[in-house]
């Protein structure tokens, strides 16, 4: 797979970082976001977050279809991977089903994919069952996206680490 993995925590700079990623090679780019509005300060963040990507950039919603925004020769930028795998949960979706399509779609692409998402594991264990699941889930979904992936960063402080 053609991907680079871009793992770390809130505001730790992985989108910027997956950003100049994409960015070093030929556009125009696609933007998949995950990211859904629901309130008055997501909205802000979504709005921002797209003025300041400036031009080249074609923006592709998908908060659930990540497969079918992946068509096209063009380098791709998902963010984030932990905010899909959010609304799968909520809309109660087979998530296995759906990071196996994920999976097969990647392999297929010959162009660039950065896929961002939030490590959430390196907290304490959280206290309900929700939580749990979803630090779980995340877990899993990056080890499976890391194994077929070219490289893995992880991102804090504005700085990338090389994992793999």
């Amino acid at each position: 797979m053609n991907s680079i993995l871009v793992l770390g925590g809130a505001r730790s700079g992985k989108s910027r970082h997956a950003e100049a990623l994409v960015t070093a090679q030929s556009g125009p780019w696609r933007y998949v976001a995950t990211g859904r509005a629901w309130d008055d300060e997501m909205r802000a963040r979504i709005a921002l977050h797209r003025a300041q990507r400036g031009a080249g950039w074609e923006t592709v919603e998908a908060p659930l279809d990540l497969v079918s925004a992946l068509h096209g020769s063009q380098p791709v930028l998902i963010d984030c991977l932990t905010l899909w795998l959010t609304n799968l949960i909520l809309d109660e979706h087979d998530i296995e089903a759906a990071t196996e399509s994920l999976l097969d779609a990647l392999r297929q692409r010959t162009a660039l994919t950065v896929l961002v998402g939030n490590e959430v594991g390196l907290g304490i264990v959280p206290d309900n069952v929700l939580a749990r699941r979803f630090r779980d889930e995340a877990g899993l979904l990056h080890q499976k996206l890391a194994l077929g992936a070219r490289r893995v960063l992880f991102v804090a402080a504005g700085c990338a680490l090389e994992m793999k």
